[in-house]
């Protein structure tokens, strides 16, 4: 196989298992454990272009509150907030 087909895989499947579920651990491992995963994605000969684990991690949760946000229908939908009272503004 070549190299970008490759990376396309190591892509689909590793990078898919770390963040398989990301939103329900991530907030339980250190910041040792953070650092651990970036040197495997490191030292596996990824693909530079994939961001450090905490980027993925917070780029995960932004699209999964996003798809509950614009989707009426989503399971977690309702547990949100009213819209007036997310809106609301505080100045401390």
């Amino acid at each position: 196989m070549c190299d970008t087909a490759l990376q396309a895989i190591y892509k689909s499947v590793v990078v898919a298992k770390l963040l398989y579920a990301s939103s329900a651990w991530a907030g339980f491992i250190t910041a040792v454990d953070r650092q651990r995963v970036d040197a495997f994605l490191r030292r596996s000969g990824c693909p530079s272009d994939i961001p450090l684990f905490e980027d993925l991690l917070k780029a995960s949760d932004e699209q999964l509150f996003g798809k509950v946000i614009h989707n009426k229908h989503h399971l977690l939908y309702k547990y949100l907030p009213p819209l007036s009272v997310a809106l609301q503004n505080y100045y401390l």
